[in-house]
Formats: C-alpha cells, structure tokens, sequence
C-alpha cells in the first residue's frame, strides 16, 4: 500500500519548502517559511504515527534544528544532508532511524563504490537510504548532487537501481525539476521506479493532492511510497491537508 509520507526541510536553521531547483550558495527560492520549530512537525507526526519520513539539511546551520526535530521523535524520522562516513554514526546515534546519503558517494562527478561499501561497512544496509534525486537528461534521469546542482553521469535505469538495492533499505528520489512546483508529480520517472525497484522507495517532488497517492499507488501496485510538501496546509499549501494524509494511511 502506497503510504504519505512526512518531510520536514530545513535551511539555514529554518523549516521551510523550498523550489528544488532554486538551491543554490546564494539561497532558494522560497515557497514557505514556518514560525514554528522543527521539533513541532515532528512531534506532529509522532503523535499521528506518521513514520518513516525525512528531515532533510539543505546546505549549512542546519545540525541543531536536525537534531531538535530527531530527539522529539526517536528513531522515528530519517536524516539526510552532508551524511558522511565520519558522521553517519553520530547521526543515527542523535536518534535517526536511517541517514539517507547521496553526495558523499560521488568523486569527481563519479559514484564511488569504495566509499558505498565502506559506508556499509560501517553502519549496515539496514540502517542506509541512498538518496537517489535526479534531474531530467535527454529523454532519461540523471542522480543530482550539491543540492541539485551538480547533475553527475549516473543514470536513474533498471542496472542502477539493481546494483545499488542490495546496499540499502530504501531509496529516496525527488524529482529535483518539480520539486516544489506543486504542478504534478514525474508521471514517467514513477513509472520507471515501479518497474524497476525490488526495496522500498520514497517518491518526492510535484505531488499535490490525494489524487497523486492514488495515481502512484494504482501506477506502482502500492509498491512506491510518496512525501508531499508545498501542497501540504501545515506548509502553507492549499491541495491536500494532513488530515487527509493521515486518514489515507488509516485506510
């Protein structure tokens, strides 16, 4: 069964939904800005049991916020921005479920597998999420970095998605180019992922109503899950509310 799942972003210590495509060193562009601290949302979630989302770090002076918003949920909520191979420990110590990673694992614009396996090595598939984000190449996708920025030379198809399945518990993949546009999810790229992926996948970018966890359920045979933000009411969205979200879980 195709689940919602929660998000709760933060740049520059803030919760916010931000356009994906925007992030950059000199900011974003900006959809929504919460009053309201990250420990909030996810207190929010515990209480509805509304598991297995992410606190996502864009970019730097996120790590109090983060580490708010995981202590008010333990082992309830899943970390990901700049998980490395020296800090993933501390962050599932910090109380993590999963650190989702993706940048770490390219040099020089290549995926690295040393470091995939030494990553693995050090903290175990169960407690990793490869971050497989991508932006749209040609008539295909491509695994984005750097914030979204940094389009590498690993494509999203059917080998990549065998290969590195074996080395997580799950993938996370927005949809950097309609992220945050609230104009429809990557009909296409859903497709794709409900061909092809054989773990547990997290679809981000575009979603906007309840209609969408229908369509991606009916599309992936409820294999693939979906995070909704910008169109959320707690996020200033008008789409889809998160009594909606949580009553779609109850089903």
């Amino acid at each position: 069964m195709t689940r919602f799942r929660p998000c709760i972003d933060l740049h520059q210590g803030k919760v916010k939904q931000i356009v994906g495509g925007s992030l950059n060193d000199s900011g974003a562009k900006t959809n929504f800005i919460s009053e309201l601290n990250a420990d909030h949302y996810a207190s929010l979630y515990r209480k509805h049991q509304l598991s297995g989302g992410h606190v996502i770090a864009l970019g730097p002076n996120n790590d109090e916020a983060a580490k708010q918003a995981l202590s008010a949920w333990p082992k309830g909520l899943q970390f990901g921005g700049g998980v490395n191979l020296d800090n993933a420990q501390q962050w599932l110590d910090a109380g993590a479920s999963h650190v989702i990673v993706t940048s770490y694992l390219f040099e020089n614009n290549e995926f690295s597998w040393s470091r995939l396996e030494a990553l693995v090595k050090k903290i175990g598939v169960e407690s990793l999420i490869l971050d497989l984000s991508c932006r749209k190449v040609g008539n295909g996708w491509n695994i984005a970095t750097n914030r979204w920025q940094t389009v590498t030379q690993t494509t999203i198809d059917k080998q990549t998605l065998s290969e590195l399945s074996s080395y997580c518990a799950e993938f996370l993949i927005h949809s950097a180019d309609v992220e945050g546009l609230q104009g429809g999810i990557d009909h296409p790229l859903v497709s794709l992922l409900a061909e092809h992926c054989d773990i547990p996948v997290t679809y981000a970018g575009g979603a906007r109503t309840v209609e969408d966890l229908a369509y991606v359920e009916s599309l992936s045979a409820g294999k693939i899950d979906l995070t909704i933000g910008s169109a959320l009411d707690i996020f200033g969205g008008s789409g889809i509310t998160l009594d909606q979200c949580i009553a779609w879980n109850k089903r």
